[in-house]
Parts: structure tokens; C-alpha cells; sequence
């Protein structure tokens, strides 16, 4: 099997539809379709600050990740938020996740990023393997404030 990772393109959105789903379902969340075609065209967008790459199996496409750049008041440039990962669950276990991370790494070092991060649940046991891999829990604990009760 050959993968290919490369940037989400207009022709991909019949297949990277399960892949967000999935994505959302594994969360325990749903989004209004609205809110899926809005984060659609914001990854197609070159002028948004919302990024996505596809890996790619055999024309078919099996995992994504969406990230961004975030200003910070500690880093010269910028940091990398790694905001979505997701492998079909019929393809993990093969380094797609790991190839996906890697990918936007490589990005963030180009970008002039002082640093990559992401969040899961602490219960994501699986995927935590893999990213403890890469470094320790930042040891932060993240507080949210729901501003807008119907918005997310």
C-alpha cells in the first residue's frame, strides 16, 4: 500500500466527510451542517489561517489533520495548534497518525514555529501512547467559558 499525505483539495470533500465525522462522533459531538461547510471552506481557503492535509491509501482517502498558527506573546513568530487528528479506525495501527503529526512538524519548523501542540481527552488512551512519544503532557488543565449557548 502507498500513502500519500498532500493538502486537502475541492475534489476530497465526499471523502473527507466520513473522516470528519468520524472525527466528531469519536468526540461525543455534532456539528450542524452549516458548521461542517463553514469549516470546509475555511480549509480551502488560502486566506484563512486554517490548514488540512490528507493521508491517502490507494486513491482512498484514510486520515486528516487540520491545524493552524497561533501569535503568543512567548514565541518570536508563532506556535503550531494541531486541532484535529483522525485515522479510519480500519487503518490505525500502520503509522498514519504518526506520519500526520510528523507532516505538520515539518510545516511548523518551516513556518518558524517555537512549537507544535495539541489536546485530547485524558481518556484517549490510544492515541496518548502515540503522542507520549513525542513528549510528556504539558501538565496543563484547560478551562473553558461557554460565551454563546447555542455555538461550541
Amino acid at each position: 500500500m502507498k500513502n500519500i499525505i498532500r493538502d486537502l483539495g475541492t475534489e476530497d470533500k465526499s471523502q473527507w466527510l466520513p473522516l470528519w465525522h468520524g472525527y466528531l462522533t469519536f468526540y461525543k459531538t455534532a456539528l450542524t451542517d452549516e458548521q461542517t461547510d463553514l469549516t470546509w471552506n475555511r480549509l480551502l481557503d488560502p486566506e484563512f489561517n486554517l490548514y488540512a492535509k490528507v493521508i491517502e491509501q490507494d486513491g482512498k482517502l484514510v486520515g486528516l489533520t487540520h491545524f493552524s498558527f497561533q501569535t503568543s506573546t512567548w514565541a518570536m513568530k508563532n506556535y503550531c495548534y494541531l486541532q484535529d487528528l483522525f485515522v479510519s479506525p480500519e487503518q490505525r495501527g500502520q503509522g498514519l497518525g504518526r506520519a500526520l503529526i510528523d507532516c505538520v512538524k515539518e510545516i511548523a519548523i518551516k513556518e518558524g514555529s517555537s512549537r507544535l501542540y495539541w489536546n485530547t481527552d485524558r481518556t484517549n488512551e490510544t492515541a496518548r501512547k502515540l503522542y507520549d512519544t513525542y513528549t510528556s503532557e504539558s501538565g496543563k488543565v484547560q478551562y473553558r467559558v461557554r460565551l454563546n449557548p447555542d455555538a461550541d
